[in-house]
């Protein structure tokens, strides 16, 4: 992605995504109620690695956005 605000943008919603799934029950219920209750067992598997890269993805965001922001340099009117 080009734009670091996008960027940033995806990776916080993946973050608040990925966390709501691990620390509460919700991703359970849901499989639950669609009958894929078997697949339980193999979240951790899948959302702890998730959670690691989205936060990773997070911090690289916000790195390319500060330089974004640190290499823009207004022209001064003459």
């Amino acid at each position: 992605m080009k734009d670091p605000k996008t960027l940033l943008r995806v990776s916080v919603i993946g973050t608040v995504i990925v966390a709501l799934w691990c620390f509460t029950p919700v991703l359970i219920i849901l499989l639950g109620v669609v009958g894929l209750s078997a697949l339980t067992g193999f979240l951790d598997y899948v959302l702890l690695p998730a959670l690691a890269v989205f936060i990773g993805l997070t911090i690289y965001a916000i790195q390319r956005k500060r330089q974004a922001d640190a290499c823009f340099i207004p022209k001064l009117r003459e």
